[in-house]
């Protein structure tokens, strides 16, 4: 099969050169706007012509847009015009957040759609590629594209799983608080390790090895089980000594928000719960 590659950023020469080395797929044509960026990614993925022109492209029965989430309905309405598309070709995007609905101008003209996305940041394409087996590749669209997404995903390494139709809001949703907030709250307690005297290091040595023990126990046994801390033993009174230390506003309501949030997985006696509940909802301090 052949693979033409619209958008060759980060994310979609490390995918185009995975399926070359894999053997599953040739590869067709790399477009960017940019000349110098296409033959770039044509280098690392050690295969395609590139261009920057839609008009360009060879036949292929593959197609993927790994433009920027707000150029996909854009460059879908555009190649739904191109003589080379035909019926029956699969064409997919790999955004976290836009399901296939976005491709709509290229199913109307018999195009077979749908989404392929990795769970894995693309930061580096030469260390995604090394990681890319094992990753969990989340599948959806047409029910004629989801065999073939799945046999995509393996060619990569990949661990395909099917989300529910309307569900990649919410799966992109979790993704961003599993990871990107993971680096919010590290940084939050960074600012409280601050303000108690230990300095950026010193931080890092004291919550890193917490951070990542805990990640392993809520893997392990589940967040409920894994849970400790004041709000599992409905400790108001320190959760009260937490409140009046933090001197940053916006810190303040996060630790309240977060452990509103934490109430549901302490198994406590009703009043321990309602006093914790009264406690974290009160203003902030002025």
């Amino acid at each position: 099969m052949r693979l033409n590659l619209i958008g060759a950023g980060r994310l979609g020469r490390t995918l185009a050169r995975a399926w070359r080395d894999a053997g599953h797929c040739e590869i067709g044509a790399v477009l960017c706007r940019d000349a110098a960026h296409a033959r770039a990614a044509v280098a690392f993925i050690g295969a395609g012509q590139p261009t920057t022109t839609l008009n360009d492209l060879p036949a292929a029965e593959l197609w993927l847009i790994a433009t920027p989430d707000g150029a996909i309905a854009q460059v879908a309405a555009a190649l739904a015009q191109v003589a080379g598309l035909r019926g029956d070709d699969l064409v997919f995007h790999a955004s976290g957040a836009l399901d296939a609905a976005v491709l709509a101008p290229l199913a109307d003209r018999g195009a077979v759609c749908g989404s392929l996305h990795p769970a894995l940041s693309f930061a580096d394409p030469q260390r995604a590629l090394a990681a890319l087996p094992g990753t969990a590749c989340a599948l959806e669209g047409a029910a004629t594209a989801l065999p073939r997404l799945e046999a995509l995903a393996q060619a990569l390494g990949g661990q395909p799983f099917r989300l529910a139709p309307g569900g990649k809001a919410a799966y992109h949703a979790a993704t961003v608080v599993a990871s990107n907030y993971l680096v919010t709250l590290a940084a939050l307690a960074q600012q409280l390790a601050a303000q108690a005297g230990l300095d950026t290091d010193a931080a890092s040595a004291v919550l890193g090895p917490l951070m990542r023990q805990t990640l392993d126990n809520v893997l392990a046994l589940g967040p409920a089980a894994a849970l400790t801390g004041p709000i599992a033993r409905g400790d108001a009174q320190t959760v009260a000594r937490h409140l009046a230390a933090i001197d940053d506003p916006l810190l303040e309501a996060a630790y309240r928000t977060l452990g509103l949030a934490t109430l549901p997985l302490a198994a406590l006696p009703a009043d321990q719960r309602e006093a914790l509940a009264g406690l974290l909802k009160t203003d902030p301090k002025p």
